[in-house]
């Protein structure tokens, strides 16, 4: 008799690493997710995603050198040719911590008066 093999567990996939460099408050106020509480950003990507995947950021804002590392979860999807011509990618919702708000809030504080725009942006 041959003991038969068990199934082994898969190993949880390791989060996507994405760098992301905002250069101009522009293209912030467009990336950006105010509709998520803990804030989150849109980030253009070719890559398929599900909602849900981890994906880990290293976000750079414009005129701020310092790297934002954030551990976010995959919470929007545009997907290639969406309508309105909108880039694919996905929007990922920053974690509910610490350094998450205060990244919120730097976001926020760079965008300034143009939050209440009605502008387009990539996302909703």
């Amino acid at each position: 008799m041959n003991p038969t093999a068990s199934p082994t567990p898969a190993a949880p996939a390791r989060p996507s690493v994405i760098q992301l460099a905002i250069k101009e408050k522009g293209a912030l106020y467009a990336a950006y997710i105010p509709l998520f509480a803990e804030g989150g950003i849109f980030i253009p990507t070719s890559r398929e995603y599900r909602l849900g995947d981890d994906v880990y950021v290293l976000l750079t804002l414009p005129e701020d050198p310092q790297r934002y590392p954030v551990a976010g979860k995959v919470a929007w999807i545009t997907p290639a040719r969406a309508a309105g011509n909108r880039a694919p990618g996905v929007g990922i919702r920053f974690p509910s911590d610490e350094k998450s708000r205060q990244l919120k809030a730097r976001i926020e504080e760079a965008l300034g008066g143009t939050m209440a725009s009605d502008r387009p942006t990539q996302t909703i």
